[in-house]
């Protein structure tokens, strides 16, 4: 009796993760931008200075919140065709171009998040969140028209995942359940409720954005680099290369 009730009131372990990191060259994860051209400024110039050869990774969440999402928009437009940058697709994006497609249905809740700074970066006037179907659709219409098409399906073309190695990058979150070729893109751009919960067991870190810390860090197999930049004037990349991890930050 003594041996089985010690077995059975036994608690498994929890789970851990030690993988090093292996990413197959160096690697900056840059985080949200949100409309901040003057960090992103910054931050290039640092990153040009610390690895110009290195990989640049951007998670998302380039427009809404801050003051400057065209500019944002048009910087990293102007280098899609760079091999050494990959822009992914974070929910905010996801947010704006749902508005461009269904104004009516999706507006309001864009506005509600950060959609009137972007609209204010291309020079158009907020709408309240109750306006009449006309006004959304008009609204649509004008910023479509001053974001311009090649941008909207640039945008619209954008991966949700990136991965070197054994580091994989996403905008928010990954399952850490399923195996990285088997994510949902819900889950990519806008979260998992067992991200943070429970370590990988693939030996996958995966560094991400969208949930803002206050420091960027590395727990468990997860580097977090989105810092706020629009609420607290800090962009965070982290400079990823095999077996090290360092953070560069403009603000």
């Amino acid at each position: 009796m003594p041996l089985l009730k010690r077995f059975f009131s036994s608690k498994a372990s929890a789970p851990t993760f030690s993988a090093p990191l292996a990413p197959e060259g160096p690697v900056f994860v840059i985080g949200d931008l949100h409309g901040c051209i003057r960090q992103l400024r910054d931050l290039q110039e640092q990153m040009d200075a610390e690895d110009p050869k290195a990989h640049r990774v951007y998670v998302g969440d380039y427009v809404d919140r801050g003051d400057h999402s065209k500019d944002v928009l048009e910087a990293l437009f102007a280098g899609r065709d760079n091999p050494k940058v990959t822009c992914l697709r974070g929910n905010h994006e996801d947010m704006m171009l749902g508005f461009l497609q269904d104004p009516v249905q999706k507006g309001s809740r864009w506005l509600r998040y950060g959609g009137l700074n972007t609209l204010g970066s291309y020079g158009i006037d907020g709408i309240p969140t109750n306006s009449e179907p006309s006004v959304f659709e008009a609204t649509a219409e004008k910023l479509r028209t001053r974001i311009g098409t090649e941008i909207l399906r640039w945008l619209d073309t954008l991966p949700t995942q990136w991965q070197s190695g054994n580091l994989a990058v996403v905008h928010a979150a990954a399952d850490p359940n399923l195996p990285m070729t088997l994510q949902a893109e819900q889950t990519l751009k806008w979260g998992h409720k067992d991200f943070v919960k429970i370590p990988r067991d693939d030996g996958i870190w995966v560094a991400h954005g969208h949930t803002i810390v206050e420091e960027a860090a590395a727990d468990a197999g997860r580097i977090a680099v989105d810092t706020g930049a629009y609420a607290t004037g800090r962009l965070t990349a982290a400079y990823v290369s095999f077996g090290d991890l360092r953070f560069l930050q403009a603000g």
